[in-house]
């Protein structure tokens, strides 16, 4: 796997493409700055840094120290649709996240770095973003979930408070079977949980569509609009 890194602390930086390196991974650029991961992103694809297949983003880079990893990310991605993107934030900011998922419903993941306390469960989000699949911290999914359930027109209140917990498990990526693990529920009650969960959200079966993608931007776009 070919990643592009994007972290502005060097020690951290460094163990990251050391982690990477540790499983067999290629970092092909490890950058610190909002332009140099532009750059690093949209190299011409005759280039040695061409192409890669994850983008591990830091939100808050230099230059100004806000959102340049973001607006980076953001940028690259319009231009490849299909770049996976991991954000790497000590911040929980819902805007963030609804920028991110704007840019499309594969290929996405928002972690904190606190959170990160075993390397191999963090290489396997990695990986899980850039097959494609998508990753949200629980502490993340958590506050975008309690924010204005005051509003009973919504249709995320229609959801029981079982359903926000699958729910929140289908936006950290979670399988069936691993969403019954963590609810201590089995199978059967997760697949009919989120058979329900779907047409609250206006979310009716789809070919193409993931819907449990579409699920979470659904949420977001509630919470942000």
């Amino acid at each position: 796997m070919r990643v592009v890194l994007a972290e502005d602390h060097f020690l951290l930086r460094d163990g990251i493409t050391r982690l990477l390196q540790a499983f067999g991974h290629e970092v092909t650029a490890a950058v610190d700055n909002g332009p140099a991961l532009l750059s690093a992103l949209t190299t011409p694809s005759n280039a040695p840094t061409a192409s890669p297949d994850i983008a591990i983003v830091d939100v808050r880079l230099p230059p100004d120290f806000t959102d340049d990893g973001l607006r980076a990310a953001v940028a690259a991605r319009a231009r490849n649709p299909t770049l996976p993107i991991l954000l790497l934030s000590q911040y929980v900011e819902p805007l963030y996240a609804k920028e991110l998922l704007a840019t499309g419903s594969t290929g996405i993941g928002y972690i904190l770095k606190e959170r990160v306390s075993n390397g191999a469960a963090f290489i396997r989000t990695i990986e899980r973003v850039a097959a494609g699949g998508t990753a949200m911290d629980p502490e993340v999914i958590s506050k975008l979930l309690i924010r204005k359930t005051h509003d009973q027109a919504d249709p995320m209140t229609r959801l029981t408070p079982r359903e926000r917990e699958v729910l929140e498990c289908l936006a950290q990526g979670r399988s069936n079977a691993g969403t019954a693990e963590a609810l201590f529920i089995s199978e059967k009650a997760v697949a009919k949980h989120i058979s329900n969960i779907f047409p609250k959200l206006g979310l009716p079966p789809s070919d193409t569509d993931n819907r449990r993608v579409l699920a979470v931007l659904a949420v977001l776009a509630y919470l942000n609009r």
